[in-house]
């Protein structure tokens, strides 16, 4: 990556960061509630432990959305994959979003609802799609993976929710994604 490009695109998180944060400064409300209250357009996303085994990925970073911030229980679960994206292409398609992604850890039967779209978090590029779970022991549970990478390495995002209602809460997601913890750790993660 050039200079003048880093630069560019450092300078653009920053932006985005200090924008967030003043805004986040503004909806913060009195203390001692510092992360009870949000509205369904800003929902608020709370680290919890990492609820499933280690397997060749390892670990990775969970989050949960209460119904009082997202309308409904949304858990988010985040791992970076190092060396498992085509390096030239990146998350291309459709095919490349379902192969990319962590259903496995949610029962691994899955439905699309639609076609994907691609996405862009901070520098990097990808797709993201909602899903039906349609395991057994996941009745009427949807599903949104987000999968985007960094040359080779990629991060896969899932996301689900208890009932149909991905598009309602995917802005919100893609909020989050795009927050200054989750780059963080993505840099860290992917070794940037």
């Amino acid at each position: 990556m050039s200079r003048p490009r880093a630069f560019a695109i450092a300078a653009a998180v920053a932006l985005i960061a200090a924008i967030g944060g003043y805004a986040a400064f503004l909806s913060t409300p009195p203390s001692g509630h510092a992360n009870a209250v949000a509205t369904a357009a800003r929902p608020v996303w709370t680290e919890a432990k990492w609820p499933f085994p280690i397997d060749q990925w390892g670990t990775g970073r969970a989050f949960s959305c209460k119904p009082a911030d997202c309308g409904t229980d949304v858990n988010l679960y985040l791992r970076a994959k190092l060396g498992s994206c085509n390096c030239a292409t990146g998350v291309a398609d459709d095919a490349d979003l379902d192969r990319m992604s962590d259903f496995y850890l949610v029962g691994g039967e899955v439905s699309p609802l639609g076609a994907g779209r691609p996405v862009t978090i901070a520098w990097m590029k990808g797709r993201s799609r909602a899903y039906t779970l349609t395991a057994r022991d996941q009745p009427g549970r949807t599903a949104i993976s987000v999968v985007f990478n960094d040359r080779c390495d990629m991060i896969a995002a899932t996301v689900v929710l208890p009932h149909d209602r991905p598009l309602t809460i995917e802005p919100g997601v893609m909020e989050f994604l795009n927050s200054r913890t989750v780059l963080h750790w993505a840099e860290v993660a992917l070794g940037i």
